[in-house]
């Protein structure tokens, strides 16, 4: 069974990342794995970010303390016993429906365990990848902010460290725009996947998926469903927000869902070389 292993803590980003990429696979998050340290995002692209949040949690793996949490998480129980699984087996069962995704455009990864190494270490069997994902808005009128500080854009008039609430964020968006006019509110939401496959082969490349959703920036919010600037933001060809248009259709078109895609029609090229390379041997 293949594993994603995913760098957020956000359900909502969990769940979107499983309903695109759907499959037969086995999703972990960080609220998996407690003791993972966050990354410090401070890289000047998306691309740069989602590297580090992905050398971040390969690179805790590859330690002691994360294996060990690993071979836990990806453990999957057999039938239990008549009484039932125990309440640490319980606790420790991965959590099932969160997310996946891909692109184009490759970056040197850094080194991993060989798989001698992680054999001596009771390696999972399981094909194991790491993956994060940065995203934000790009709105023109205001030069592509707020781009990589979207999730803390208001914070930033404070000098604070940690992300904005949402509607903080909208508001900040819609006082800087309350002068322009419809036609000049143009906007586009940036997504890049880095997908590092772990333990094998020992010099992993992380491996880069973009996807872009082009559209305008409303004059009020609207919609209850979605999150961030969803309720601002109305994509090409629609006159309701992402947050009006729901789940179903905001996931066949979103930056997030076709970064997704690219992965996806990757994973399937990578299994199929795998399984005919295991028909040679």
């Amino acid at each position: 069974m293949t594993a994603f292993l995913i760098s957020t803590r956000n359900p909502h980003k969990a769940r979107e990342i499983q309903q695109v990429l759907a499959g037969d696979y086995q999703y972990l998050t960080l609220n998996d794995f407690p003791g993972a340290p966050a990354a410090v995002e401070d890289g000047a692209t998306f691309a740069a970010n989602a590297a580090k949040k992905v050398s971040a949690l390969a690179d805790w793996l590859a330690t002691s303390a994360g294996g060990a949490r690993l071979r836990r998480a990806v453990e999957i129980p057999s039938s239990p016993e008549a009484g039932g699984e125990s309440e640490a087996a319980e606790h420790r069962r991965p959590t099932k429906n969160i997310p996946s995704l891909r692109e184009a455009g490759r970056g040197p990864g850094r080194g991993v365990p060989s798989i001698e190494e992680q054999q001596s270490r009771d390696a999972p069997d399981p094909a194991l990848y790491a993956l994060a994902d940065d995203s934000g808005l790009e709105v023109d009128a205001l030069g592509g902010a707020p781009g990589v500080q979207s999730a803390r854009f208001a914070a930033l008039d404070a000098s604070g460290a940690g992300n904005s609430p949402d509607r903080a964020n909208n508001d900040k968006l819609l006082r800087l725009l309350e002068r322009v006019p419809p036609a000049r509110r143009t906007a586009r939401f940036r997504c890049v996947l880095a997908v590092r496959r772990l333990f094998w082969p020992s010099a992993a490349e992380t491996v880069f998926f973009e996807g872009l959703c082009e559209g305008r920036i409303a004059l009020q919010p609207a919609g209850g469903g979605g999150f961030g600037y969803d309720p601002l933001f109305v994509p090409d060809g629609y006159a309701q927000s992402f947050a009006e248009l729901g789940e179903a259709v905001k996931n066949s078109l979103s930056h997030r869902a076709r970064a997704l895609e690219k992965l996806r029609d990757y994973l399937e090229v990578v299994v199929n070389q795998e399984f005919t390379n295991e028909k040679k041997v």
